[in-house]
């Protein structure tokens, strides 16, 4: 019995994977009909299509079929359907073919093909196969070509921010996809870029290129990419680039011992890769090793020294830069203050007889130090009440004239105006005598230029207890050339 010839009308597409062996054995190829007949189908990316494919059972009645659509360039076919078997979709088709419903008003081959891509473009056939006909009773063959259209969106795109030099040149590269091929446009503080003998437009519109740049050259330049599917732009802003400038410098501050304090250094550069170094004396604090459990230097560029101790005190220099110009600098004094303290206590001290002498009070104090009280032998001293001693500006003992009577043992206790930090240990004050000259250079020597002089000197300690240490000066106070000596 004869066929009358079918078309298909579709207007989506469907994937195919492998059927089971037992339909792949019994699918008929389909005769390919002329592309002349073609229904072409435009759709938007993202969008839904149906693919209108009509089925006509020989002589009107129903019987058993398989429906292939296949797309031209793929060997698989992108959708295989037949009644109470899986359905098969072909590679990257998985979730978006489905055969259209039999009560819709399409026919019963239709497909459904939905989140439509740029990929999906091309020509898809409808087969319909009758699995209980010989070879030659079988309608297929309906062919259509979809047309994908997609808005643009950029694919390159230049830097929002551009730095430059005056006389620099630089290229604006601007590129964008979409279906139909998006149109490039430039514009300058929303006017159309005019080209002229410094400014450009190359390659398709893709590129702005803008030579010797001059002051008139600076704003904001915006790229438009459109088509008939839709409009977006782009804009990239050139600004002169300027060295590192600080805003806002470090101040000299004062904090007791044991508080946190912060230094500003903020600044500002076009562009705004400011690198800040901090340095205490010329030092980089990072390096200085008491430093480096307490220091941290901040994202805005401040340091914080937590805690700070009286070793801190010092000048604190902040440098930036942004790679242009030269470095730019401020500094600032901190000032440590803490209570008075003893920072040394000599075992023994001595004081020569019937002279001058000094017990020395080894003493730290910011602020400055405000009065020494002293003991002797655990009774306290007062030296202004007291014959030959006197508290020197540093709270060292001053004996004016030496006995025996100042022999003992001495404590000294600093104070400021924040307190103190304690006394000193026991300092043994021994009363020597002073050593003598056994042997004493003559008054006058007289040689001739180039010749050797020998000047003798030797002493001894009058208690005899050890040999004195003898050093040797000139009259007018200049130092002796060792080389000589």
């Amino acid at each position: 019995m004869g066929m009358r010839p079918q078309h298909h009308k579709a207007v989506c597409t469907l994937t195919v994977s492998s059927l089971v062996p037992v339909l792949l054995a019994v699918l008929i190829p389909g005769v390919v009909g002329g592309f002349q007949d073609a229904v072409h189908i435009t759709a938007i990316l993202g969008e839904s299509v149906v693919f209108n494919c009509q089925v006509e059972f020989p002589a009107d009645h129903p019987v058993p079929y398989v429906l292939q659509w296949e797309k031209k360039g793929l060997e698989i076919p992108i959708y295989i359907w037949y009644d109470s078997y899986p359905t098969h979709s072909g590679e990257g088709y998985e979730g978006r073919v489905s055969r259209v419903s039999p009560d819709s008003p399409y026919g019963l081959a239709s497909l459904n093909l939905t989140n439509i891509r740029e990929s999906d473009q091309g020509w898809y056939e409808c087969k319909v196969v009758f699995l209980n006909r010989s070879p030659n009773s079988h309608k297929n063959g309906t062919w259509f070509h979809l047309d994908v259209h997609a808005p643009p969106r950029f694919s390159v795109t230049p830097e929002d921010i551009i730095y430059v030099n005056l006389g620099d040149a630089i290229i604006l590269n601007c590129q964008a996809e979409g279906t139909p091929t998006p149109e490039i446009l430039w514009y300058k503080d929303a006017n159309p870029v005019e080209p002229s003998a410094t400014i450009g437009i190359f390659n398709d519109g893709t590129e702005l290129r803008i030579a010797n740049i001059r002051h008139e050259d600076i704003g904001d330049y915006t790229c438009i990419a459109r088509n008939g599917e839709g409009q977006i732009s782009h804009t990239a802003r050139v600004i002169i680039a300027g060295g590192a400038v600080i805003m806002v410098p470090p101040t000299n501050q004062t904090k007791q011992e044991g508080e946190k304090v912060q230094f500003s250094c903020e600044a500002k550069a076009l562009p705004g890769n400011v690198t800040v170094r901090w340095t205490r004396d010329n030092t980089p604090v990072k390096e200085i090793a008491a430093l480096e459990t307490r220091v941290t230097i901040r994202r805005d560029g401040s340091l914080v020294i937590n805690p700070v101790s009286a070793d801190d005190s010092g000048q604190y220099q902040c440098e930036v830069t942004n790679g242009i110009g030269e470095p730019q600098s401020a500094s600032a004094y901190l000032s440590v203050e803490y209570p008075a303290k003893v920072t040394f206590t000599p075992t023994i001290q001595y004081l020569p007889f019937r002279l001058a002498g000094v017990v020395q009070c080894y003493i730290k104090s910011n602020p400055p130090l405000q009065y020494v009280t002293w003991t002797k032998d655990k009774r306290l001293l007062e030296p202004y009440q007291t014959k030959d001693i006197v508290i020197m500006n540093n709270g060292s003992l001053l004996f004016t004239r030496v006995n025996q009577n100042h022999q003992g043992r001495y404590t000294c206790t600093p104070y400021n105006a924040h307190g103190t930090q304690g006394s000193s240990g026991h300092m043994e004050v021994l009363v020597r005598k002073p050593p003598v000259f056994t042997l004493e250079p003559e008054p006058l020597y007289q040689r001739k230029v180039g010749e050797t002089v020998e000047m003798h000197c030797d002493a001894q300690e009058a208690e005899g207890t050890q040999k004195p240490n003898i050093q040797w000066q000139r009259r007018d106070g200049q130092p002796l050339q060792r080389n000589r000596v």
